[in-house]
C-alpha cells in the first residue's frame, strides 16, 4: 500500500509539473525582462528592498518559482544575478521534498547579497544549498518596517513575493541554487 501511494504521488507530481505553463527553459532575453520587471515591482511595493539594493553587492532574482506536490513534492525556478545593475549570470533554484503536503503554488524571491564574502561564496560554489554558508534573513512585513540600511548587518536578505496558489508552508532552507546557461 505504501509503494502504491508513493508511486501515485510521483505520478501526480510529474503531471502537475508537466501541465503547468511555466517559463522553464526560458531564453536569456526572457529571463532578463522578467528579472527587471520583478525588481521594479518589488521596489515599488517594498521601500526596504529598494534601500538595500543601493548597498547590495549583488541581487539574485527568481521571478517565478513553481512548487507542487502530493506527499512527494518539489519546486523549480530560473533567475539571474545582478551586480552593479548588470546581469552577470543565470541561476536555477530547485528542491525536492517528501511528507505531508498537497497543492500547487507559484511565487518568487530575491536574495540581496550585502557582503563581498557572501557574493563570492555564491560565485565560487558549484551549487549552493541555502542554510549552508552565509547567513540569510527572510524579510517579512514586520522585519521590513524595522530594517534600515543602518541596521542591516547580515550577509543576505531574502524577500519572498507574488505568492499564488495553495500549498502549505514556504521556506528557502534546503533550496539548491546553481548556475546554468539559458537558451539564447
Amino acid at each position: 500500500m505504501k509503494r502504491l501511494i508513493t508511486g501515485f504521488s510521483l505520478i501526480i507530481c510529474l503531471s502537475l509539473f508537466l501541465s503547468i505553463n511555466t517559463s522553464l527553459g526560458a531564453t536569456a532575453q526572457e529571463i532578463n525582462k522578467e528579472v527587471q520587471q520583478t525588481l521594479n515591482n518589488l521596489f515599488k511595493t517594498t521601500p526596504t528592498a529598494k534601500a538595500l539594493a543601493k548597498r547590495a553587492k549583488g541581487i539574485l532574482v527568481f521571478p517565478k518559482i513553481w512548487k507542487g506536490g502530493f506527499i512527494v513534492g518539489g519546486y523549480y525556478g530560473e533567475g539571474a544575478l545582478l551586480v552593479n545593475n548588470n546581469i552577470v549570470g543565470y541561476y536555477k533554484t530547485y528542491a525536492a521534498s517528501y511528507g505531508l503536503q498537497a497543492g500547487v503554488q507559484a511565487y518568487g524571491y530575491a536574495l540581496f547579497f550585502m557582503t563581498d564574502k557572501a557574493l563570492k561564496y555564491l560565485l565560487n560554489s558549484q551549487g549552493w544549498e541555502i542554510g549552508v554558508g552565509p547567513s540569510i534573513v527572510i524579510v517579512d512585513k514586520g522585519t521590513a518596517k524595522s530594517l534600515t540600511t543602518t541596521t542591516a548587518k547580515d550577509d543576505i536578505y531574502a524577500f519572498i513575493f507574488n505568492q499564488k496558489g495553495l500549498m502549505a508552508g514556504l521556506g528557502l532552507q534546503g533550496s539548491k541554487i546553481s548556475q546554468f546557461h539559458p537558451k539564447k
